[in-house]
């Protein structure tokens, strides 16, 4: 290339950015394809690395963190994020991998496909965010929808958790919150109905609903009584999680802002660049061509 310092400075920005995302999505997909393939010899690899007595992680594990650590390893836990880790990182992989080699190589067909395809997903976060905006209710109501469909399908209680129900009882024991509008959520949770009454508790909760105490992630409730008689003094029964998080974000808007304005203004640079790249390799050919 001819010695265009802008051109050359975009060229290896977008080679060294790109080769990191590949190398991270890389791995992720790696670890993602061996969860899905052999589960079974990641829950043992990850259970032997951590709780051994020869291991360097040892000191660091106690009881409570190996049980924490077998609830998340459970295979139904392990499959489900198998295939969201399989996926992010193939997605990131194949833009990445146009962004770096039409960098690398100088190709204007790979160099816009790339500018493109960023192009499209910046677009489609412009949108969401306006439509979120201009429709607050109406994405409030689906928002809304949604996460209850997830509680009222999949939320479940005892020793067989999913993904899913550990990503509620970690929302709610780090958020101080019960379910998405309160604890009659989980009146409509089908499998929680059936579990609770198996269970012959008569539970009305689960105890990531309730005040606990240590360790959060334990779900160890400070009122043993508050599963069967959940209270305003005993629980957080009344505070939903989405109006406990969305007092967080107005609370954090200036971050939420940031963090935003960040990630727009990294692609548009990541925009601006591959096509300033492109325009330059068209120039220096045409430059080559002619003389």
């Amino acid at each position: 290339m001819a010695a265009d310092c802008g051109a050359t400075f975009a060229r290896w920005l977008l080679c060294l950015a790109n080769f990191i995302f590949i190398c991270v999505s890389t791995g992720v997909l790696i670890v993602g394809t061996w969860l899905a393939a052999d589960k079974a010899s990641f829950v043992n690899l990850t259970l032997n690395v951590t709780t051994s007595k020869d291991s360097p992680a040892s000191p660091f594990v106690g009881e409570n963190a190996e049980k924490i650590l077998k609830e998340f390893v459970e295979p139904a836990v392990i499959e489900q994020a198998a295939y969201i880790l399989i996926a992010a990182g193939a997605f990131i992989l194949i833009i990445s991998f146009l962004g770096y080699c039409g960098a690398i190589k100088e190709s204007r067909v790979l160099l816009t496909a790339y500018g493109i395809f960023l192009i499209i997903i910046f677009a489609l976060q412009i949108a969401l965010i306006l439509l979120c905006t201009l429709y607050k209710s109406q994405a409030d109501h689906h928002s809304k929808g949604f996460l209850k469909s997830t509680l009222s399908k999949y939320y479940t209680t005892g020793d067989n958790k999913d993904a899913v129900t550990l990503s509620w009882d970690l929302i709610m024991a780090q958020m101080s919150c019960c379910g998405v509008d309160g604890y009659e959520d989980f009146r409509t949770a089908r499998l929680f109905v059936e579990k609770s009454s198996e269970e012959g508790l008569g539970r009305q909760v689960p105890e990531s609903c309730c005040i606990l105490t240590g360790d959060p992630l334990l779900l160890n409730p400070a009122d043993p009584s508050c599963i069967i008689s959940p209270t305003q003094s005993n629980s957080y029964l009344s505070t939903g999680c989405y109006t406990k998080f969305s007092f967080m974000v107005t609370e954090n808007l200036d971050l939420v802002i940031g963090a935003v304005v960040v990630v727009a203004a990294t692609q548009l640079l990541a925009i601006i660049f591959s096509f300033c790249l492109c325009r330059a390799v068209g120039q220096e050919r045409d430059y080559h061509y002619k003389y």
